[in-house]
This record gives structure tokens, sequence and C-alpha cells, in this order.
């Protein structure tokens, strides 16, 4: 059997590899229009950044390795020009020498990749724009930057201010690239402003949950222009100007494109193949395409959301990788399917650390999805008695009819990753919060609590579903009754107009100033405590909800 992949890098990679440890007689041709085969695109912004210094470190495998270790005739440089799905042959084209040659396969693999959305703007061309994809974007950012600190080093020596101190940077777009610049771009001292069209940064998040990611790019001194885009681009005496749509002019050393990637589909088009309603490639289960003997993988498909069912866009490495390996059981004979994406992620940002799995709420109520709750907690990251304990910000979506839990997001500065791949596993695996509060999860002090906060988050979800603990949120609360049982120091700090406050410890004796014809609302800081009040409410007989997240919540809603 003769196998052409395209693409070399994440989905196609592993899938030759894959491919050769399960038959050693095929012949496998993977061929990459870039320089570089397998090499960590996820790395590049840390490249920029400085924490990997060397660029042979994002070369993950060679082309020669790949002949070596695996017998893969592996091709750099080397661009398809043409697809003939009849004649089952490609044509491909020497980028350097120009020679064209003819292939003919049994089975394809597409694995094209995404391209950076780079809109026709005007100005978009002028030196100094970037947009981040390859090891060669990654160089040029860092050569277009060191440009700059030689000079500074060089005027050092003649008493003449460089003026580095003051470089600007224009990053446009806060996903996940976006950020990752922003970071390294603060990290090597320039001053960094982030352009974001949409009304948050970090998309996959919901809006409240952006709120503190805006705020954490603020404590770091990131300037954050949200709903508004970028209208084009102009030369200044001193750089760049980036022109929006609002009508700013902001000044700009250096710009950075990272308003999304688009789906390379000109060879799934040439194969006369079909593109999905999202603009994907569209592929079965088996990672097979509407050709039988045409397979695609990778950021160019579309594929099923795990917990929607609906057809989605997911470039994400971790998918692209296990679909490749999918591919190629599929190709060796084998019945392997793709379970779907839920989309799990995970971004640092400086020292804080920011993840999402699943569904997130609004994308529920965007498929008129009702029946769904959320709870939002704030525990420490490990026991609070041992030292450097942080607060963590955990928002659970889980199912009202049976507790599913359907998604969730954590942010914090420790022991995010822990937490996140739980809630991606107990998703996987189609638990319920009940799932969740009986987990047996490891715990010594420098790590967790006896009580992690997983459990803890199951827990809470676990208490609003038996009918333990009435739950409300701080947009429903409508014209009932605030109880606020925080102690008295804390209201120096913030208060609620209107809110009633009876401390917890006072609370069993002073029932009597609490109306019984009236929805009461409880809360404290983060719901702990006006948990603890709803249980003494609802005993003693008075209609009592405590308000998801209390105080916390209240900090960083949506509105």
């Amino acid at each position: 059997m003769k196998i052409i992949i395209i693409g070399g890098v994440a989905g196609g990679a592993s899938c030759a590899a894959r491919l050769r440890r399960l038959d050693e007689n095929a012949e496998i041709i993977m061929v990459e229009r870039g320089p570089h085969v397998s090499y960590a695109n996820c790395g590049l912004p840390y490249y920029v950044g400085g924490s990997i210094e060397e660029e042979s470190s994002l070369l993950v495998a060679t082309e020669q390795m790949f002949h070596a270790v695996y017998n893969v005739d592996a091709r750099t440089s080397c661009e398809v020009v043409g697809i003939d799905s009849q004649q089952k042959t490609v044509e491909l084209k020497n980028q350097i020498s120009g020679e064209t040659s003819t292939e003919s396969y049994d089975k394809l693999v597409l694995s094209p990749g995404a391209a950076p959305i780079r809109p026709p703007l005007p100005g978009i061309d002028l030196p100094g724009i970037f947009s981040v994809r390859t090891v060669a974007d990654a160089v040029d950012i860092r050569k277009w930057l060191e440009r700059d600190i030689d000079r500074s080093v060089g005027n050092a020596f003649t008493g003449v201010d460089s003026g580095w101190e003051s470089k600007r940077a224009v990053v446009v777009g806060g996903g996940f690239i976006g950020l990752e610049m922003v970071e390294n771009l603060v990290e090597r001292g320039l001053s960094v402003t982030l352009i974001e069209k949409l009304n948050q940064v970090m998309p996959p998040l919901d809006t409240e949950m952006a709120r503190l990611v805006e705020r954490y790019l603020a404590k770091h001194n990131v300037k954050v222009e949200l709903n508004d885009g970028v209208a084009g681009f102009r030369k200044a005496d001193t750089g760049l100007e980036v022109l929006t749509e609002t009508g700013k002019a902001l000044p700009a050393d250096i710009v950075i494109m990272a308003i999304g990637v688009k789906p390379e589909t000109a060879l799934a088009k040439m194969a006369g193949i079909e593109i999905g309603e999202r603009g994907g490639i569209r592929v079965d289960d088996h990672m097979v395409t509407s050709n039988p003997d045409i397979l695609a993988v990778g950021d160019a498909v579309e594929v099923k959301d795990f917990v929607t069912g609906q057809y989605s866009l997911i470039p994400l490495a971790g998918p692209a990788n296990r679909q490749g390996r999918i591919a190629a059981d599929v190709i060796a004979g084998r019945d392997a399917r793709f379970r779907g994406t839920q989309g799990t992620s995970i971004c640092k940002l400086f020292d804080a650390t920011i993840a999402q799995t699943g569904v997130s709420e609004k994308t529920l109520k965007r498929l008129g999805e009702t029946d769904y709750e959320k709870v939002y907690i704030y525990p420490n990251s490990h026991a609070g008695y041992y030292p450097g304990a942080k607060i963590l910000v955990i928002k659970l979506l889980f199912r009202q009819s049976d507790g599913k839990v359907l998604g969730a997001q954590v942010l914090g500065e420790d022991g995010v990753p822990k937490r996140i791949d739980s809630f991606a596993m107990a998703i996987q695996a189609g638990f319920t919060i009940y799932d969740l509060e009986e987990s047996e999860l490891s715990y010594a002090p420098p790590y967790g609590s006896a009580k992690d906060p997983v459990n803890f988050a199951g827990m809470a979800a676990a208490n609003v579903l038996r009918g333990d603990m009435p739950l409300v949120h701080w947009d429903a609360i409508g014209d009932g009754f605030l109880l606020d049982v925080r102690n008295p120091v804390e209201l120096d700090v913030e208060t609620v107009p209107g809110a009633i406050n009876i401390p917890l410890p006072q609370l069993r004796a002073r029932l009597e100033e609490l109306p019984r014809d009236k929805e009461i609302n409880v809360f404290c800081r983060s719901a702990q405590r006006s948990y603890y009040a709803t249980r003494i409410l609802l005993q003693n007989g008075f209609k009592v909800r405590n308000i998801s997240g209390s105080m916390l919540s209240r900090s960083h809603r949506a509105d």
C-alpha cells in the first residue's frame, strides 16, 4: 500500500510515525511545503520571549529522522500543486529546484493545518507587522526585536538614549496566541497594547471569567482595547500606527496579528471533497472525508463537539495528534474512531494559568439549552496551612436533570492544570457531579487538600440538585431580601446596597429580624458561610437561596 501524507506537522507527522509502527511494508511519503517537519508551533511565542533560547529546540523531529527511524520518505520544501482524486495521483513541486513530479497513492491523508487570518487591510504588508504560525515567523519576530536591542546596547557606549524601554507592541487578537505573545513581549520589556474586536479576551471563556483575565492583564500594565477592531496601518515618524475602527491611532514598533486562524482547504477543494458548514474539511469519526480514499486530520477539519454533538473547528495540537493516530489505524485496517473534541485548553499568562474544557455557558445559551446550572467556587489551590496556597476561581457547568458535567473553567496562579485535567476526564467519562464529589484524588499539603477543589465543586453542585442549597445568581435576585452574613469589618471593603448585615455567628439568635413572607438571598465573600446560613434558615422554615460565588462572583460578573 502506498500512502501520501500532505503536511508534516502535528497530525501529519503523527500519522506517518504511527502508520509505520503498524505496517512495516507500506510505502509512506510525507510532504511538507515548509522547511521543517514536526516542529513545536505551540512553543513559538516562548521562543520570541526567550524562554526557549535555541531555534533548534522547536524542531521535534527532522526530515532525516523520519528517513532513518521510520523509513518515511519525508520531503520538505515540497508543495502539492495538483490532486487528481479520480486517477489517485498527486503532483508535487520542489520549491528549491522547481522540479515537478507525479506520485500515485492508494490512500491520501490531508493535514494542511490552518493559516493565520490576515485581512487585506491598508498597510498590512508594512515592515514590522507579523503573524505567528511557523518557525520562520518566530525567527523573524525575534530578529526584529533583537535588532533594536542591539542598537540599544550600541548606543549605551555612545551615551545616546536609544529609547528601548519605550518600545511599543500592539497585539491584535485576544485569543491563546495573542495572550501568549502579550506575555512574552512584556517579558522582553515592551509596552504592550492588546486590541480585541469582541467585548472580551479569550473567546472560549464565559465573559465574567474573561473579566478576571482582563484585570490580570491590567495588573501587568497591558492596555486592553475591547470592542474595537483594526482598520489599517500606516508609517509614522517613530515606527507604525495601528488605526482602529473607532478612530484611534495607536503607536507601535511591532505589530502581532493574532486574530485567529482559517482552515486550509485549497487542497480539499482541489480533490473535490466536501467542505462543512463551518468552513473546514468534513470528516466522519474515522477521519475519512467524502472520498473513501482520502482522510483528513488536524486544524483543517470539522469534528463533532464531544458535549454538544455540533460540528466545530478546534485548532489544538492534542486533538490533531490523536486524529493522526486514528487515521493511521484506519488505513491499517483497525476500527479506530475519534470521540470528538471538548476543546480542553490551557494558557500561561505571567504567573497565572487560564484553562477550560467542555462547553461554555454562552454556547449553551446560543444553542437554546436551558437544562443546566452553574456554580462558582473559590478554594485554595492546596492546603491553606501549607505556604504558597493561592485562590482558584472555578466555574462548573452541569445538567440540572441528571447532574452530568458539561464544562469547567479554572483560573489561578497555582494548581490549575491538575483541576482542569480532572474535569476534562470527567467529561470524557460521562461523569456526573456526584462522581466528582466522590472522586479519589491525590492529596498532600503542598499539592491539594483532603477535600480537593474538584471534590468541592462536585459537592457544591450536588447540594444544589439535592435541594440542600437552593441557588441564585446575581443577575436573577430580583426584589428579594438581601442578607449579608459577613463580619462587619468586611463591609468596610465593599457593600451591597439594600443588604441587611447579620454576621453568621449571630444568625440563630436574630432570626426574628428576617421576613418569612419573602425570598431571602444570602451572600458572604465566597458563598461558603452563606451556604451555612442557608442550611440554618431552611431548617427554620424560611424561603432562602444562596448567591453562588457571593461577593467574589459579583466582582467579575459579565455586566
